[in-house]
This record gives C-alpha cells, sequence and structure tokens, in this order.
C-alpha cells in the first residue's frame, strides 16, 4: 500500500517554457534554437545545462545565475507554470490519505517560489535546499527521511528515466514515469523504463485514480 508520494518538479509540476525561455532572451540567442540543442543534449543523455554550454562555450552557469538574479531576470515561478492537472491531482491525491512530497532537482529560489504557490502538499523541497541533487542515492535517501514510510510503501513520480525512475527503483522505491516534456515522451516506450516504472501515467489525475482502484 502507498502511504507516501513524492513528485518530481520540472516537467512533472511544473513546464520549463519559461526556465528556457528566460535563459535564450539573456543570451541572446533564439529561443527556438536554445530549445533545440536542450532536445539534442537531452536525446544524447547528457545533462541539459549543456544547452547553455553550447550556445556559449565556456560559459559558467552558476555566475551567469547570479548575474541574472542581481539584474532582476532571475527565477520566476506563478500559476501558469503548473500543468494544469497539478492541483487537481495533488488534492486527490490527498483525498486519498497519502502523504504528498514534492521534491526535486530545482534551486533554493526555486524552493520558496514553488512554497508560494501553495500547492496541496505536505512538504515541499528542492535539491538546492538539501545541498545534493538526483540522481545521487543520497537524494533519495533524504526522499524516504521527509516520506515517513518505508521505501516499498513510497512512490516517486518522474519523467526523466536517469533522474527519477531508476535511481527512485535502485533506492527501494515504487515509481512512476510520467509521459510528458521532452524526456517524459522520448522514453515514455523505453523497455528499461517499461520494466522499472510500476505505474506509467499520462497525469497525475490518471495516478490519483490508478491508486483509487
Amino acid at each position: 500500500m502507498i502511504e507516501t508520494i513524492v513528485l518530481d518538479i520540472g516537467e512533472t509540476i511544473i513546464r520549463d517554457d519559461r526556465y528556457w525561455a528566460s535563459w535564450a532572451d539573456w543570451l541572446d540567442v533564439p529561443r527556438h534554437t536554445l530549445s533545440a540543442l536542450v532536445g539534442a543534449v537531452v536525446a544524447q543523455g547528457r545533462d541539459n545545462a549543456d544547452a547553455l554550454r553550447l550556445v556559449r562555450p565556456g560559459i559558467d552557469v552558476g555566475a551567469e545565475y547570479r548575474a541574472r538574479e542581481a539584474a532582476g531576470r532571475g527565477e520566476h515561478l506563478d500559476e501558469t507554470d503548473l500543468y494544469p492537472d497539478v492541483r487537481p491531482g495533488l488534492t486527490a491525491l490527498c483525498r486519498l490519505g497519502v502523504r504528498v512530497v514534492v521534491a526535486g532537482n530545482q534551486t533554493r529560489r526555486a524552493g520558496e517560489l514553488l512554497r508560494d504557490l501553495d500547492l496541496p502538499a505536505d512538504l515541499v523541497v528542492t535539491s538546492g535546499e538539501w545541498g545534493v541533487a538526483k540522481p545521487h542515492p543520497e537524494f533519495f535517501r533524504r526522499v524516504l527521511d521527509v516520506a515517513d514510510a518505508a521505501p516499498s510503501a513510497t512512490l516517486y513520480v518522474g519523467d526523466h528515466p536517469a533522474n527519477d525512475v531508476f535511481p527512485a527503483k535502485a533506492a527501494g522505491l515504487r515509481t512512476a514515469h510520467i509521459r510528458r516534456g521532452p524526456w517524459g515522451h522520448l522514453w515514455a516506450d523505453d523497455p528499461d523504463v517499461v520494466g522499472a516504472a510500476d505505474w506509467r501515467i499520462d497525469s497525475l489525475t490518471d495516478l490519483a485514480e490508478s491508486l483509487e482502484e
């Protein structure tokens, strides 16, 4: 029985459109160019930040991030960045009586912005706040610390096989792969993903309905 559901952030509950568009504007390249490069590095199994390094070789991503913040062009999240099924999906999960945690690879600032949205979740936390990121096993040890449930009773939901499904499975958690965003669509029917995911879903409301059955 699932007691706690932990959800990834980027392309699971929030769209990354604004994130990459803002980087393209900051680096003064067409948005489509950077978007296409993100897709290319994803298909190659590389870090998506490599798209920024292709646009500007030698870039210090952390330094540029701080420069954006200082210029008033830093991270921003609002209701329009949420996928439309997020609030109804999380609400439905809460009604099932499970603990709902949002935990993914994001900055400290993103954590603050997400908490300001007052999502129907028991906890929102980011890798930037923990000081460790997926797919490192320590991230999933932290997940279990806040899950308040055994690994077999904890379900991790995400779109990225290498960052979400496979390392969560290796940590003993149950897993759900969501088909959305570039990673979710690209690897949705990959045999390894199909074999590792306990659930394969198209939306968070799908997940709530599946768990209710």
